[in-house]
Order: C-alpha cells, then structure tokens, then sequence
C-alpha cells in the first residue's frame, strides 16, 4: 500500500512539473520585445518619419497632373420662329449641348530659398532620431526586465532561505522535545523554540507572497496571464560564472572619463538628441528661405470639343515663369524664423541636460558598482562566518554547554548573512546590466 502511495505521489509531482511551463531571461526579453506597446508606437513613428522623407524628396520634383471631363447641357423654352431679312428662323423648344475636354499641366518649383534642400535634411534628421529612439526604447525593455527577472529570483532564493530555515527549525524542535523528555532540557526551551519555529513559518509564507507578487507583477509586464502556472529559470549553477563576468566589466572600467566619452559615442538617446538639434537647425533654414524670392514653372496643355473626334481640332499650350519677391508679409516670417530659433536652443539646452546626467548616472552607477562588488565579497565572508558560529552553537547546546538564546541568535544571524548575500548578490549583477545600460552597450540586436 506505501509503495503505491509513493508511485501517486511521484507521478503528481512529475505531472505538476510537466505542466509548469518555465521561462528563461533570453524568452522574457524576447517576449517583452514583442508585446510592448511603447516599442510598437515608437515603429510606427520611424514609418511615419519614412513617408515624410519620401514626401520631401517629391518636393524637388515637379509636379503632374492629367484631367479630363465631359458635360452635357439641355436648355428648353418656348420655341417659336421669326423672320430674319425674309428668312424663315425656328427656335426649337429645347436643345442640347455636349463638350469633352482634356488637359495635362506640368509645375515645377526652380527656387524657393532653399527650402526643400533643407526639408529634405530635416526629415532625415527627423527619421535617424526617431531609428536611436526605437533603439534606446529596445535597450530600455532589455534594461527593465532583465531588472524585474533579477527581482523575481532574488526573492525566489529568499523563499529557499526561509524554507531552509524552517526545516532547521522544526528538525531543532524535534531534538529539543526528546531532549527535554530526557530531562536534558527545560520545557521553557521547548516553548522557546515552538514559537521560533513559528515565526519561521511565518517568515517563509511573507517570502512567498512577496515572491508571487513579484512574478506576478512581471508577467504582467511581459503579457503573459498571471494566473498560469510559469515559473523562471533559476540560474543559480551560473553564480560564478556572472560575478566573474560582472568584475570583468568592473575592472575595464577604471576610468571614469572613458566611459563618459563611451557614452556619448553609443547611447542611442544622446544621438537622437543630437539629430533632433540638427532638425530644429533645419528649421531656421526653412524659415529664413521666405525671405528669399520664389520661381516656379509651370506648361499646360489643353484641347477642347463638342465631340471626342473633334478633340485634336482645338488646342491650347500654355508655358510661363512665375517669379514671387516678397516685400512685406505682416512680419509673419520674423515670427517664423524666432520660432523656429527657439526650437533649436531648446533643444541645445535638452542636449545639455542630458550630457550632464549622463556624466552623473555613469559616475553614480560605477561607484555603486563598487560598492556592490565589496559588498559582496563581505557577505560572502560573513555567510561562512554565520554557518560556522551556528554549528559551533548547535553542537554546544547538543552538548548542554550552551544556551537556545545563543543557538537561536546564531540561527537568526546565519539566516541575515545568507539573505543578504543573495540580496548584494542580484544587486551587483543589476549593477552590471544598469553600467551597460548607462553606456549604451546593452545589446538587443541577440533576442530579436
């Protein structure tokens, strides 16, 4: 009967593990890239940006049109007849007129000032802005659920932690209850420890609603139902592996002027900031251009008739030179162009906020990222140090040396020191991921 018991009892747990479907980072951030709204708004602003250029390009273009039309007319009235010089005239009661026409016109812009030279440079400011915004938005969705999937596991191993502890606990519980039967031990031990164990379990149910919350939070991000059963991949095997590569990038980032100077070359938010100052530039430009005189072009051709044979018997060719100076407009291009300059110094004055917040986001995330990798190293130490001190205190309470009070302060200090191990631990590899961030070389290109 045991042995059946355990067979159901397996093959529920294999059923339940078949079931769960686990995601990995690389599938969070693939399909974050996907479902994202802001990254789908920011694709159709690049299309957008690609008709306008297109359209600015049509500007230096001349312009086509070809028509034609056809109209009929009756005209009805009283009719009658009259004498004319002895001739004989009737007028009908009503009559009809047909005519068909057809025409092609040809226009064409010689000079505007310029203007749509520099339309055509503003809207391809305008479409490489709006290609880095599309690129800092990717880099943003990588940033922030590479973030939340370090969240979510960090508070997934404090629920290990804590359901560790709890097995302690209770296993503890155990020997103190035989202990005390024996008479080794005062039954104020036994109740000290039950309400240790207690709190224990409380401790493990707050760890796992934090836990669910958390990856409930970030489903909800990815788009992804809450209410299914998803678990994420715990990469705890690659420790190692990631806080060495973590004090790689620590250690090749000694200068601080080098990666400020990295930043600007590569973040795709500073480089949109730049076109978008050539765009307001491009602005003046056209503004100023209706100071200047406009000549345009224009040839028609046109026929006429009161029937389609006769098309060809009548025709009319038109060519001309309209040349347009302006004089005085209402001081509407004065307005115009200081419009348009105050763009541009906005602008200038957006790029240089953002130039000194780069400079103090890489100069604050790299000292942060010192202190993580310290921080680390020190909690690293002070887990060994807490697990030895909680078995020396084990076996001298084992031995009736030692006191619980002692036994359940080293238990709790051990149970501190190893939660915030893995707190500094997902913290200095969020570090990492926030210095590439900073820098512009978090990679996107991988997961699409």
């Amino acid at each position: 009967m045991r042995c059946y018991l355990t067979l159901a009892v397996l093959l529920a747990l294999s059923l339940n593990a078949w079931a769960q479907k686990t995601i990995t980072l690389d599938q969070a951030i693939k399909t974050a890239l996907q479902k994202n709204t802001t990254l789908q708004k920011t694709e159709y602003s690049v299309v957008s940006n690609q008709a306008t250029l297109k359209s600015s390009y049509g500007g230096l273009l001349p312009n086509l049109s070809v028509g034609g039309g056809w109209q009929w007319a009756r005209i009805s009235g009283k009719g009658g007849s009259y004498i004319n010089n002895g001739i004989l005239s009737v007028i009908p009661s009503s009559s009809d007129s047909r005519s068909f026409n057809l025409g092609a016109e040809l226009s064409w812009t010689l000079f505007d000032g310029l203007a749509s030279f520099s339309k055509v440079s503003q809207s391809r400011n305008d479409l490489e802005a709006a290609r880095q915004s599309l690129a800092r938005v990717r880099q943003d969705i990588v940033f922030n659920t590479t973030s939340t999937y370090y969240d979510v596991l960090n508070a997934k191993q404090l629920v290990k932690v804590r359901e560790d502890d709890l097995e302690y606990n209770q296993k503890n519980l155990e020997i103190i209850t035989e202990r005390n039967k024996l008479g080794a031990v005062t039954l104020a031990d036994v109740y000290a420890q039950q309400v240790n164990v207690g709190n224990a379990e409380l401790a493990l149910i707050q760890a796992k609603n934090s836990y669910e919350t958390l990856k409930s939070q970030f489903l909800n991000y990815l788009g992804l139902d809450v209410l299914e059963e998803i678990d994420l991949n715990d990469t705890i095997e690659n420790d190692t592996l990631k806080i060495i590569d973590a004090q790689k990038l620590l250690n090749e980032s000694s200068n601080l002027s080098q990666l400020v100077s990295q930043a600007f070359v590569n973040r795709a938010d500073y480089k949109s900031a730049q076109y978008q100052l050539q765009s307001a530039n491009n602005g003046i430009d056209i503004a100023k251009s209706a100071y200047l005189p406009n000549l345009s072009f224009s040839n028609s051709y046109s026929t006429k008739a009161d029937a389609i044979d006769n098309l060809n018997d009548s025709r009319t060719y038109q060519a001309g030179l309209n040349l347009n100076i302006p004089i005085f407009t209402g001081w509407s291009t004065e307005r115009n162009v200081e419009v348009a300059k105050v763009n541009a110094q906005t602008q200038e004055v957006v790029l240089t906020e953002m130039e000194r917040q780069i400079k103090m986001d890489i100069k604050k995330t790299y000292l942060d990222f010192q202190a993580a990798q310290k921080q680390l190293e020190v909690s690293s130490k002070n887990v060994q140090s807490a697990q030895q001190n909680r078995q020396i205190e084990q076996e001298k309470y084992n031995l009736g040396s030692g006191t619980l009070v002692n036994l359940l302060l080293a238990t709790s200090n051990y149970t501190q020191a190893l939660s915030s191990y893995i707190n500094t631990k997902f913290q200095f590899y969020k570090m990492r991921s926030q210095l590439e961030y900073y820098l512009g070389i978090l990679d996107y290109n991988k997961f699409e």
